[in-house]
């Protein structure tokens, strides 16, 4: 008999052409599938996914290419290069609009605050000095008197315009309006009464220099203090250095310079046109960015340094000699009505204050000499010295006679003509050469000032509009390589 060989073949049928699974789901178990028409009916169907996860698929999926690579590349570079211009512009902005409060705002609040303090202090001088005169009061006297109460009132108005509604500046300066309608109709009063003889009117001058000296004076100088804060605070943000623009402009120039090499490397061309420009004008953003922060740092710190500092010297000894002569003039005018104990001695209140004040003076113009760092600086304020120096001698003069009860004498050797040498002559000479130093330093002050403001000029700007040259240049050499690849 013949081998029998049986072949035994099984074999799945196919599925059918043109019946696709886009499920997949053919051929798992409990899932029954029918030819040409998905899944089953009834059957749960998998969330679509959103479009974001589709776009990072669609990206991961470029970055696997070199032109999607490129396309990556060009577009971070093109966003860090524009995002660099715009914190460089927005940072310099703010430091130079600061610069700019200091010279034209602050600062000038500043002095007026000064001024404010100096035009009160010396009207209760002058008021006290015609009280002193009695019928003899000279109309130099009374319209310096008048010429500082006018130039109070109108430095109040105008730094009320200037303040911040509601803010503790406002309030202080309308409380010194009021109070300055309250000084001069005391004045007056003494004026009216002295003139007439009546001993009350030395009681209305006390009572219009107590007001002036615990109720004005200290306000004006709360006010001078708050806009001196105001000026060091524009003073901080105009001087300090954008970081987040200097790190952003290393970094994205260290990108750049990346993608040049990474360029080299692959193609061997040396350069690329459109990224070399790109990294020239984030360069010279950066180096701008510095050089023009830093010469704006240097002049503003020498405004503040040999302006600013001297000025505030200046203002605080002008501010003694007032205070000063006012003391000086209150001892007559009190005869010793006044009296304060020191040390278990009593003495009279006023001349230990003019003590006190004239030593305030000597160690502001020694330290304002320490300060003044040219000819025309340090003159007015050596001038100033050598006043002082004869005001002492000479008020030790009247004092010595008034101690000795002639007050005739006294008040001649204080408020008398040329032929007295009265100590008038020097107040008046050191109040003077004080004026001379203050304007001296208030020049420097805005030259200085001025030169740092005017070093960030334009930088805003020219940091921009390099910046979207930048971001061109990039896109431009990036683009340029991918024409490679058609």
């Amino acid at each position: 008999m013949g081998e029998v060989t049986v072949t035994s073949t099984s074999s799945a049928a196919p599925p059918a052409t043109g019946s696709p699974d886009p499920l997949g789901t053919a051929g798992l178990p409990g899932i029954p599938s029918q030819p040409g028409r998905g899944p089953a009916p009834g059957v749960p169907q998998p969330p679509r996914r959103t479009a974001f996860a589709e776009g990072v698929d669609r990206l991961r999926a470029a970055a696997t290419t070199e032109p999607g690579r490129l396309r990556i590349i060009g577009a971070l570079l093109a966003v860090c290069v524009v995002a660099f211009g715009a914190v460089t512009a927005w940072q310099m902005t703010d430091r130079s609009s600061a610069a700019d409060d200091v010279l034209h705002n602050s600062q000038p609040l500043s002095s007026a605050a000064a001024d404010i303090y100096s035009s009160l202090a010396d009207a209760n001088t002058a008021a006290s000095s015609g009280f002193l005169a009695g019928g003899d009061e000279t109309s130099t006297s009374r319209e310096r008197y008048l010429r500082d109460i006018r130039n109070a009132a109108g430095k109040l108005s105008a730094a009320a315009t200037n303040s911040e509604p509601d803010s503790e500046s406002a309030t202080t300066i309308a409380s010194l309006n009021k109070l300055l309608s309250e000084y001069t109709g005391y004045i007056e009063r003494a004026r009216a009464n002295n003139r007439l003889g009546f001993p009350v009117g030395g009681s209305y001058l006390r009572l219009a220099n107590d007001t002036m000296q615990k109720q004005m004076l200290p306000q004006a100088e709360k006010l001078y203090a708050r806009e001196n804060q105001r000026l060091s605070s524009d003073y901080a943000d105009a001087t300090s250095y954008p970081w987040a623009a200097i790190g952003l402009g290393v970094t994205v120039t260290g990108a750049l310079v990346w993608a040049q090499r990474r360029n080299y490397r692959r193609t061997n061309r040396v350069l690329n046109h459109g990224l070399v420009a790109a990294t020239a004008a984030t360069t010279v953003v950066l180096l701008w960015l510095v050089a023009g922060q830093s010469f704006a740092r240097s002049g503003l710190n020498d405004s503040y340094d040999h302006g600013i500092r001297s000025l505030n010297v200046l203002h605080d000894a002008r501010i003694a000699s007032l205070k000063a002569r006012g003391n000086e003039n209150l001892t007559l005018v009190a005869r010793g009505a006044e009296t304060v104990e020191v040390n278990g001695e009593v003495v009279d209140a006023y001349d230990h204050d003019f003590e006190g004040e004239m030593s305030t003076l000597g160690k502001g113009l020694a330290q304002a000499e320490r300060l003044a760092d040219d000819q025309a600086g340090r003159k007015p304020v050596a001038s100033a010295v050598g006043g002082m120096e004869e005001w002492k001698s000479r008020h030790e003069e009247a004092q010595a006679a008034y101690e000795l009860g002639d007050f005739q004498q006294a008040l001649a050797r204080v408020i008398g003509d040329k032929s007295d040498k009265p100590t008038g002559e020097c107040f008046d000479s050191v109040d003077t050469a004080l004026r001379t130093a203050i304007v001296h330093e208030q020049a420097e002050f805005q030259r200085a000032a001025g030169d740092g403001r005017d070093a960030m000029t334009g930088l805003p700007l020219g940091a921009a509009a390099l910046a979207v040259l930048g971001a061109a240049g990039a896109v431009l050499g990036i683009g340029r390589r991918l024409s490679e690849y058609r």
